[in-house]
């Protein structure tokens, strides 16, 4: 049964993982002999061209990615939130707040055997502890490689597609260039069209594509290399590189932009891993993808040096006659299957994203109840869309296109290779002269590559700058604001004793009902239910406050999902939830979010006994008595300051009457209250602050989804209090 799940496990990721990677062939070659290259067209320089891309392809998807990064995964996934939630959690490296929320009870913070501290590690983390800087850093070389990861999911679309249905202008030379990027914008608009359905409709059929495509391009690159020049193989030599940059020189360095293009998608095999395993990933990518593309390359090689003049359409020339048509349909389809991984991969991240707080709500749909992950984000689908098309229209050429794909793919490779550094000494606690080799290795080599992209950015390459700098300032400012405003809240939270004397003081009156009262604070009364209070004395006989936090950990148990509490004597009727998510989990819709709510209270309510992190509720039966009996409780609350304790002991009601008041609230209605804020930077802030706060972060909350949809709360029973936080 293993075998035979991982086989299916293997067989389905060509459908999800390979898209990107299997369709290079259309574009390195011409990529890589677009600039000076093309001076050069001798066989040492083709053969050069083939030692690289297949060393390339060896030493970053191979011995990178396949041997290495894969066992770095989290609980199951991968991708670069993954890399960091592991360094937060197993490291103490976070600095987004809900890292340093003591939720270590969940089963999945403590996976893994401890190891024993080394002295590398050590020293790394009192550097970390020392300098928190350093942890700044750290998340924004994170959030980095996530503005290009959704780099790529605007240039993969572009580049693939467009660099298909140039294949026409083969058969069809006098077409105008206007024609192929009007057919190439055609299938973009379909593509993203079609995002809403999902792909679990058209799932079984990505697999059988990639599957054609991969035969089709490694059959045709064996015939092309017997018939046209069988001493290519002699090109697998390392020398054949020496060689290459002997005689090419700098031209020859300034070619690795084209050439880099050959590992595009090498990422997805880590970032999707939550789908499927590491053996199924190894098995699919060193049994089928990676032979396959080196036949490919290969056959292109030898067709290449006995037809020189082809060096800018190489690769359909090379397809015999009798098969062109069937290979450039299959290749159209598979372009468009790869476009559909990277940006179903761009709307997971930006969920992560979101989910940390580092990226403004946006409406996230699940397009399946049986594949987990696949989601759909309307917003972002439309924005990539349009920035798809300006890109297509914009630079109207693979090849200025292919420098600003370059240097997006190895910026995120560089990322995962920094925090896989930290990775194998502070969590694997691995020696660091094994952490170093791996650098030394694989970033020498990307380094490489990222230098000779970065030579073309006056050539294209500025789009993924500009752009990662744009998305970097938006998420940090989100972040910084969303901080800045929880930072207030916590700081003017509602002590036990005031809530306590409100109801003498003001009359307040209990209506019939529950009332859930969203806050970000996690202990205590929020300042915005004080604010109601004060302005309208009354309030639902059962309230709630709830917390929604979101931990750097993929997923949270359903069983550990709901932390209940309570907040004053029994007969107040006062509760405090906290609801954690996991970055990667499926938020439930309402109904489903009511219920498991409040049968969590109930069941809180029948063991009486609390887990709770600020609160801490111990239940002792003086004697053996029915449910109905009173039991004698202590509460201990946390509210005030970290510096002032007070413990109240109360005679507790008897718990059936409890659940009787609940079952006869729920019955009588349930109301949400959320803060509707205004949040503002102090007279006495600086003009970079003010800039930040009140007009991009201002801006921003003002035009993403309200927090009341993003929770999915019914607009029929919300209330809303306005305030105004000065941070």
């Amino acid at each position: 049964k293993f075998y035979k799940a991982t086989l299916c496990l293997a067989y389905q990721s060509f459908g999800v993982v390979y898209g990107d990677l299997s369709s290079s062939p259309l574009y390195v070659y011409k990529s890589t002999f677009s600039g000076r290259l093309r001076l050069h067209e001798e066989d040492d320089e083709i053969l050069g061209v083939l030692s690289l891309v297949f060393w390339t392809l060896t030493l970053i998807p191979l011995c990178k990615y396949i041997i290495f990064v894969l066992g770095a995964d989290d609980n199951g996934e991968g991708g670069t939130f993954a890399l960091y939630s592991l360094l937060c959690r197993r490291a103490k490296l976070g600095l987004l707040s809900a890292s340093d929320a003591s939720d270590d009870d969940i089963s999945t913070y403590n996976s893994g055997l401890p190891r024993k501290e080394t002295v590398a590690s050590s020293i790394l983390k009192e550097f970390f502890d020392k300098y928190h800087s350093s942890r700044i850093v750290l998340l924004l070389l994170v959030l980095l490689g996530t503005s290009m990861v959704i780099g790529d999911g605007i240039l993969t679309p572009s580049m693939s597609v467009l660099s298909a249905v140039n294949g026409i202008r083969i058969k069809a030379p006098s077409l105008h260039e206007n024609y192929t990027l009007f057919i190439a914008g055609v299938i973009l608009v379909g593509l993203f069209a079609l995002q809403h359905f999902g792909t679990r409709s058209v799932g079984y059929l990505f697999a059988p594509i990639l599957l054609a495509w991969l035969f089709c391009i490694s059959i045709i690159g064996v015939y092309n290399t017997i018939y046209w020049n069988p001493h290519v193989v002699s090109a697998l030599s390392p020398y054949y590189v020496y060689n290459f940059f002997k005689k090419a020189g700098k031209d020859g360095w300034s070619s690795l932009g084209g050439i880099v293009l050959c590992i595009t998608g090498a990422e997805a095999m880590f970032a999707d891993l939550g789908h499927f395993s590491q053996l199924s990933i190894r098995i699919a990518f060193t049994v089928i993808v990676y032979p396959c593309l080196v036949l490919a390359y290969m056959g292109e090689a030898a067709y290449l040096s006995k037809h020189k003049e082809d060096l800018q359409k190489s690769f359909y020339k090379a397809i015999p006659e009798v098969v062109f048509w069937p290979v450039f349909i299959i290749a159209t389809l598979a372009t468009m299957v790869g476009s559909q991984a990277i940006i179903s991969g761009t709307f997971s991240v930006i969920s992560q994203c979101r989910a940390l707080k580092c990226f403004p709500r946006v409406k996230v749909v699940h397009t399946s109840n049986h594949i987990h992950g696949q989601i759909y984000i309307p917003e972002v689908n439309w924005i990539l869309m349009v920035l798809c098309l300006a890109v297509l229209v914009g630079y109207r050429d693979t090849d200025m296109i292919g420098n600003a794909y370059g240097l997006a793919v190895i910026t995120v490779m560089l990322v995962t290779t920094c925090l896989m550094f930290l990775v194998i000494v502070m969590v694997w606690k691995r020696n660091i002269l094994g952490a170093l080799a791996f650098v030394i290795v694989f970033g020498s080599v990307e380094l490489f590559y990222f230098s000779a992209c970065l030579a073309k950015v006056h050539k294209g390459g500025w789009f993924p700058l500009v752009l990662s700098l744009i998305l970097l300032s938006t998420m940090c400012i989100w972040h910084y604001g969303t901080l800045k405003k929880q930072a207030y809240e916590l700081n003017n939270r509602v002590c036990l004793d005031m809530l306590l004397s409100m109801g003498t003081n003001l009359g307040i009156n209990r209506v019939p009902g529950i009332g859930l009262i969203y806050s970000n604070v996690a202990t205590g009364v929020p300042p915005m239910f004080a604010h109601f209070v004060t302005n309208f004395p009354a309030f639902h006989r059962i309230l709630v406050f709830v917390t929604v936090q979101s931990l750097t950990v993929p997923k949270v148990p359903a069983n550990q999902r709901f932390v209940i509490s309570r907040i004053g004597p029994p007969e107040f009727c006062l509760f405090q939830c906290v609801v954690r998510y996991g970055y990667k989990d499926q938020r439930n819709d309402t109904h489903d979010f009511e219920n498991h709510l409040i049968e969590t209270v109930a069941e809180f309510l029948r063991n009486g006994n609390n887990d709770g992190e600020a609160f801490r509720w111990e239940t002792t039966n003086q004697q053996q008595s029915s449910p109905s009996d009173d039991v004698t409780s202590r509460f201990e609350n946390v509210v005030c300051s970290e510096s002032s304790k007070k413990t109240v002991r109360f005679r507790g009601v008897g718990c059936s009457k409890e659940l009787e008041d609940l079952r006869e609230a729920r019955e009588s209605g349930l109301a949400y209250m959320m803060g509707s804020t205004c949040v503002l930077a102090c007279d006495t802030s600086s003009y970079l602050k003010k800039f930040a706060i009140n007009i991009v972060y201002g801006f921003l909350r003002q035009n993403c989804r309200h927090p009341a949809v993003a929770l999915g709360v019914p607009h029929t029973s919300l209330i809303e209090v306005g305030m105004v936080y000065r941070v």
